[in-house]
C-alpha cells in the first residue's frame, strides 16, 4: 500500500534539487526522529549514490532502476519498493509520467 499522507513530520523548506531540477525533494523528519525525503524525479537517466541504505516506495509513476553490480533494469511502480544499499549507487530511468517517491533512510 503506497502512503498516501504522512503525519506529525518536520519538512524542510528548502527544496533538495539534483541534476538541474530533474530531481527534487523535501526532507522530512518523522515524529520518532527517523528520516525520509520525499520528491519526484522528471523524464532522465540519473545516478545516485547512497550513504545510509535506502528503500524506494513509489507513490506516483514508474520508474526502472538498475543496482550496482547488477546487469538487469527493473521495473517499479506506484505501491511498489525497491531497496538500495548503503555505500553503493544506482541509475534510475524516468520516461513518460515523473516518478514520485518517499525514500526511507535507513
Amino acid at each position: 500500500m503506497t502512503n498516501e499522507t504522512l503525519s506529525n513530520v518536520n519538512v524542510a523548506t528548502k527544496a533538495n534539487v539534483y541534476f538541474d531540477g530533474k530531481c527534487v525533494s523535501h526532507s522530512l523528519t518523522m515524529p520518532d526522529g527517523t528520516k525520509k525525503s520525499v520528491g519526484v524525479v522528471m523524464p532522465a537517466t540519473l545516478t545516485f549514490s547512497t550513504g545510509a541504505p535506502e528503500i524506494m516506495e513509489g507513490t506516483g509513476g514508474s520508474c526502472e532502476y538498475l543496482l550496482s553490480g547488477a546487469t538487469e533494469w527493473v521495473k517499479s511502480g506506484a505501491g511498489e519498493k525497491f531497496s538500495v544499499p548503503g555505500n553503493s549507487s544506482f541509475q534510475i530511468c524516468v520516461s513518460g509520467e515523473p516518478y514520485s517517491y518517499i525514500c526511507n533512510y535507513g
